[in-house]
């Protein structure tokens, strides 16, 4: 081990780059559907050694202090890093410009390769701040899981944010190691994650405390797994009474078959799948479910279509409430005249009347609306996003007749911790009593994408202690419980319908409560134990 690290830490050149590249790369293996942890051991470990020789000549002691420049090292490692990192766990993204490729597949370099380019300066970034906190043995592992952080906070904030596969999702991914997350959320868990795969890296100090970081690492990594495995095995809930879900799963291609002209075709099959008889137990729609159609179904407005409204409105027995997505017009403008159009979940009652709408506030970036549109008009870039919306105005409860207050969540906004409740229950107003994710994953066919989506909205579950309903055009369509646990699921690229009930909602989780709050505090006592270790030394 000994010789590998030195190797790495005094590697250099386009060798240095292809070390920090496929170490990150091997980091997406802890991501969904694999969840491999010992792959973010492999990221962590040869980034604490890159960072220990940066700026460093071939006889400095692993640790030492970092000489003057070796920023500038920090920096070109951890981009390389997490260049790897991101183009392997995001790969995926291609797959979606290739659904419309007459129109998209020159622009699928920007998104298999410039997105983690730029997520990568983020990284690039927490190494150089841990270049600033470097020290010499285990408070280093401190340091870069302090640093690292930050990062990742910043990531998920920064130009409205792009959280995906966060660090603290290698345990995201696992419920035993997950459980944590109801009291510090995703930014509580990052710090965790880092520190205790980057442990191993100090075997190579060759002192008495070099076992200090691993040994320790691996007690708190059996609490850890110990406890939620406890919180799994006594956490029970049951079901709200009377409450029946249908989710509808179409497995609708995003090709040239949906189109204006086929308008009523898919309305006809999604009315015919909703109907459908699924066994000899289940007769199709039945009085008082809730049916779930996902994210953008319909190639057309639906409220200002009276047929289509009337065609659902018609197949809806008494008491069945239909919720799906919809595309919806807002006001003009007085200055262009043009509409405002929103990516939005609509209720739609018996008779076809929309009973409540919520427009999603949490916009794609180049998927849903151009950031700096007008600039990059000049230059072509406009058709890169397929879709120009409008941005809702709050995130606010959706009103389901027969539901408990639900928070409704479109697409990836499913991702983003502690922002997926409307923050007024904090403040005495009634709590949700589910999450409700609609999306649209077929873009990506059968690739990791969708499973990356659905782990990510599964640990919202966690986090919020509620139940999760989750409804994708082509899967993973599932009922999750407050815990984690999928009660109940559709496959990825299976056509059908999902029958279940809905779990009940936790108590309010220490997160649902404080969540920004829990998770600073997580990150102080992660800095001030980086400082204090620095100085005590």
């Amino acid at each position: 081990m000994q010789a590998l690290a030195q190797r790495i830490m005094l590697s250099s050149g386009w060798n240095r780059r292809l070390i920090a590249f496929f170490a990150g790369a091997a980091g997406a293996l802890a991501m969904a559907p694999l969840f491999i942890l010992p792959g973010l051991v492999v990221t962590m470990v040869t980034a604490t050694w890159l960072l220990d020789g940066a700026g460093q000549s071939q006889g400095a002691r692993a640790g030492s202090a970092l000489s003057r420049g070796g920023w500038r090292m920090a920096f070109t490692d951890g981009w390389w890093l997490g260049f790897g990192y991101f183009v392997a766990g995001l790969w995926w993204l291609g797959a979606a410009f290739l659904v419309q490729a007459a129109q998209f597949a020159w622009a699928l370099p920007l998104g298999v390769l410039a997105l983690p380019a730029g997520l990568a300066l983020f990284t690039a970034f927490g190494f150089v701040v841990a270049r600033a906190l470097w020290m010499p043995g285990a408070g280093r592992i401190l340091a870069l899981a302090t640093a690292l952080t930050l990062s990742e906070w910043l990531r998920g904030h920064v130009l409205t944010g792009f959280p995906w596969n966060d660090f603290g999702m290698g345990f995201g991914g696992i419920l035993w190691l997950a459980q944590p997350a109801a009291i510090f959320g995703l930014y509580g868990l990052t710090p965790l994650v880092i520190a205790i795969c980057a442990s191993p890296a100090t075997l190579i100090d060759g002192t008495r405390r070099a076992w200090l970081a691993p040994v320790t690492a691996l007690v708190a990594l059996a609490l850890i797994a110990g406890i939620g495995a406890l919180r799994l095995n006594f956490g029970h809930v049951g079901n709200v009474a009377h409450v029946r879900l249908r989710l509808v799963q179409p497995d609708q291609p995003n090709d040239a078959s949906f189109s204006a002209e086929n308008s009523n075709k898919i309305l006809g099959n999604y009315l015919k799948l909703s109907d459908e008889a699924i066994s000899p137990g289940h007769s199709g729609l039945v009085d008082e479910t809730d049916v779930i159609w996902p994210e953008s179904p319909f190639p057309f407005i639906l409220s200002r279509d009276a047929a289509a409204l009337s065609r659902i409105g018609a197949t809806l027995p008494l008491g069945t409430t239909l919720i799906t997505g919809a595309a919806r017009l807002g006001t003009a403008s007085s200055a262009s005249g043009r509409h405002a159009v929103y990516n939005s979940m609509q209720v739609i009652g018996h008779g076809g009347v929309i009973l409540d709408t919520y427009d999603k506030v949490h916009l794609v970036p180049f998927g849903e609306y151009l950031p700096f549109a007008s600039l990059l008009d000049h230059i072509g870039l406009r058709q890169f996003a397929h879709s120009s919306f409008t941005a809702g105005h709050s995130h606010r409860m959706l009103h389901v007749p027969g539901l408990p207050p639900v928070a409704p969540l479109i697409c990836y906004e499913a991702i983003f911790s502690g922002a997926v409740t409307p923050a007024e229950f904090r403040s005495g107003e009634p709590r949700p009593g589910l999450l409700l994710n609609i999306t649209d994953d077929s873009w990506f066919g059968q690739t990791a994408g969708p499973s990356q989506h659905l782990a990510q909205a599964r640990l919202r579950a966690i986090e919020e202690g509620l139940p999760l309903v989750r409804d994708a055009d082509s899967g993973i369509s599932a009922v999750i419980d407050p815990f984690g646990r999928i009660i109940s699921e559709l496959p990825l690229g299976e056509r059908g319908v999902l029958d279940a009930r809905l779990p009940l909602a936790l108590p309010p989780t220490p997160f649902s409560r404080h969540p920004f709050w829990l998770s600073l505090t997580v990150w102080i006592i992660s800095l001030f134990s980086t400082l204090l270790w620095r100085f005590r030394i």
